[in-house]
């Protein structure tokens, strides 16, 4: 292919050369220059030439800036670089995969294998702990010049000049998000209901965990059910009815409701690597990702980047040298929808899909063995027939090892029935160990942590004669069956499911029950290998649920709570929950005195409604004090012999109203008439009269009748 040679022979435009399988690994054209003394290589993006050279131009514009030192230097590098093959700088990459066709070159910082992806039996699966060795410096330059939306000499101006009151507003309400994010995700944690699946072709095995109020995990739910090997095939995919049919019974026997599932692929349907590129931004990374020009320079893959389930986290961020480290866990879209259509077809709905190396992480963490060990000097080994390998996780970076064993080997390995180990045997577990002592040194050379003891995995049934044999391989460090059970509480209903001489088993399927569909992303706060879902649609699941969380919030009558505590958070923004909930309580103890107080004033305000009401009586009788005594005297002396009174009330102004009993209509009328016949009681009336009931109980006597009189007063 042509090179052009633009903006006076200082920026060359050519297609790169290298190849795979024959054919170009991309037709798009790319701009080539020396800045500073280093070569900067970018693409265009596109295959059409007359829309690639205004932008490699306007890339390298950018990129020089039209600093007169920088195309001086770029003129002194021109003739070297005329004499120099077009095709050059296109070379393939030390890391290119030179793979036959159904393989995979896999660069381990501890070894190197080749992979076979079309034979499951022997795959073997390595993953990097840090930059493939293959990635050139030349592959960083390149990353770091790929161009995005956004001007790069307009970013630049911004970042000179201050900081606006708008670029304050929005950083200030992006502090706030993210922290009400990972507040108010860990509630969404909590209460998300998931159930865990581990299937394998020994077993399908279902769980359920929730967390008492000391905060220790309880197996609530488990079931299982062996399965038969006459029924399951070589590659388990394929026996999806059966596997669907043995699920259903699974989650029946062991009452589990919830159709949220976490299940996991074997290792060797993963590629798990972790890669170092250029310090980017989360929006830049987007886009790169978006692109697909950050997977295809740093992870080599045998298919289409279309062809692959991916997921991805920066788990380091390193300003000083300009880096990043991403984590990279991919695994094909045909195994990834195979595994998910064997829990959808026994009617339940996938929402997790990990790795079943890191399930088993999740149940080292949170065991008992983990916090007596410290950090990062335990390694995992699964031990079994389908798969086999060593891995640690150092500083949120897992480091996996894969332990090669021949069919033949396997068998040997089964066919150990005692104590007496045959020698064909011993020479298979020799071997092994050999495989895992280097892969600890190596790991111990490199990352100057020291590995004591190695925890086991295993689904053979004769693990228990085996372990013996490798500990006399394996004398310097510790060598045990892993029981996932140590820090979790188990009813007693669920005591008699559990197998006695081998914990291990469990270990997946209690990984994937810890798991939470983590809606709001607070895992991302949290550690990445913590993080892993594969599935294609977990964005959409994600914000499905989130959606039901939130709207089962606000039926329940928190939706104003989130909202007074997204308030606070916006007027408070470094106060922590904690403190947040200190005040709530504080406002409750304050409401509850406050309603007793207002309590108080209502009886208070009562009586003293009622005080003003004597008063003002109090001081219309002084105002007419001695009339007002002149009559009572004159209605006091107008009683009969068998007439009482029960009660006298007088407006101190014109009326007394007379209650009282008698024991005859004569009595009262005589009564009424002794009033009549005083001087200052201007007319006295019977008004009412009744039987007195109540008197039949006390006295015996019920002839006595009430009255009421009326007498008004004669004006003064």
């Amino acid at each position: 292919m042509e090179t052009i040679h633009r903006k006076d022979g200082r920026l060359h435009i050519y297609v790169r050369q290298d190849k795979y399988k024959g054919e170009l690994k991309s037709h798009n054209w790319v701009g080539r220059a020396y800045v500073n003394g280093k070569q900067k290589v970018s693409s265009s993006g596109t295959t059409n030439i007359e829309e690639a050279i205004p932008i490699l131009e306007k890339w390298y514009d950018d990129l020089t800036q039209e600093n007169p030192e920088n195309i001086e230097e770029n003129k002194q590098n021109q003739s070297k670089e005329i004499l120099e093959p077009d095709n050059k700088a296109a070379a393939p990459q030390n890391n290119s995969s030179n793979a036959e066709d159904g393989k995979i070159a896999v660069v381990n910082s501890l070894n190197t294998t080749t992979i076979d992806v079309n034979d499951k039996e022997e795959t073997i699966q390595s993953s990097i702990a840090s930059t493939p060795k293959g990635i050139t410096m030349n592959m960083l330059e390149k990353l770091k010049n790929i161009k995005f939306s956004k001007d790069s000499k307009e970013t630049s101006d911004v970042a000179k000049s201050p900081i606006s009151n708008k670029d304050k507003l929005k950083k200030f309400k992006d502090t706030f998000q993210n922290l009400f994010a990972s507040k108010v995700s860990k509630l969404s944690v909590a209460g998300e209901e998931i159930a865990g699946i581990d299937i394998s072709r020994e077993a399908v095995r279902v769980a359920q965990v929730s967390k008492g109020k000391d905060d220790k995990w309880i197996l609530d739910k488990f079931s299982y059910r062996l399965l038969d090997r006459e029924k399951v095939s070589e590659n388990i995919l394929d026996s999806k009815d059966y596997l669907a049919e043995e699920i259903e019974l699974a989650m029946a026997n062991g009452a589990i409701t919830t159709k949220n599932i976490a299940l996991s692929i074997p290792v060797t349907s993963a590629i798990i690597r972790v890669v170092t590129s250029p310090l980017m931004t989360e929006d830049e990374l987007k886009k790169a990702i978006e692109t697909n020009s950050l997977w295809e320079n740093l992870v080599q893959l045998t298919d289409n980047l279309s062809d692959y389930s991916i997921f991805h986290q920066v788990i380091n961020r390193n300003s000083k040298n300009n880096t990043m480290e991403i984590l990279f866990v991919a695994s094909k879209l045909s195994d990834v929808n195979a595994f998910s259509a064997i829990v959808k077809k026994a009617g339940l709905n996938p929402v997790i899909m990990d790795v079943r190396c890191f399930s088993l992480k999740n149940a080292y963490d949170n065991s008992k063995i983990h916090l007596a060990e410290g950090k990062n000097n335990t390694a995992i080994l699964e031990l079994g027939v389908d798969e086999n390998y060593l891995m640690v996780i150092h500083n949120n970076i897992p480091v996996i090892t894969d332990i090669f064993l021949r069919p033949q080997e396997k068998q040997s390995l089964l066919e150990v029935v005692s104590d007496q180990i045959p020698a064909e045997s011993d020479a298979v577990i020799r071997r092994y160990s050999m495989q895992i002592k280097q892969a600890i040194a190596d790991y111990e050379g490199k990352y100057e942590n020291k590995i004591s003891n190695v925890q086991v995995v295993s689904s053979l049934k004769n693990i228990h004669y085996l372990i013996p044999a490798f500990k006399k391989n394996l004398l310097t460090m510790g060598f045990i069956i892993f029981d996932p059970l140590q820090e979790i509480a188990l009813p007693s209903y669920n005591k008699e499911k559990i197998p006695a001489d081998n914990k291990s088993v469990l270990a997946s399927v209690l990984g994937l029950a810890y798991r939470k569909l983590d809606v709001f992303g607070y895992y991302k706060f949290v550690t990445a290998v913590k993080n892993i879902n594969l599935l294609p649609n977990r964005d959409a699941i994600r914000q499905s649920n989130k959606l039901k969380f939130l709207s089962g919030f606000a039926a329940k009558g928190l939706a104003g709570s989130i909202a007074a505590i997204y308030l606070l958070l916006i007027i408070f923004s470094f106060f922590q929950i904690q403190s947040n909930k200190k005040t709530l309580l504080e406002f409750a103890s304050v409401q509850t005195e406050f309603n007793k107080i207002n309590k108080e004033f209502s009886t208070l305000s009562k009586q003293r409604r009622t005080m003003q009401q004597s008063l003002t009586l109090g001081k219309l009788i002084n105002s007419n004090q001695t009339r007002s005594y002149r009559a009572l005297a004159q209605i006091t002396r107008s009683v009969p012999l068998r007439v009482s009174f029960t009660k006298m009330t007088f407006d101190g102004d014109q009326t007394v109203i007379i209650e009282g009993k008698a024991y005859s209509d004569q009595d009262i009328l005589n009564f009424v008439s002794n009033l009549n016949k005083k001087s200052l009681i201007a007319q006295a009336s019977l008004t009412a009269m009744k039987v007195q009931d109540s008197q039949k109980s006390n006295t015996g006597n019920n002839n006595q009748k009430g009255f009421v009189i009326n007498c008004k007063l004669k004006n003064a």
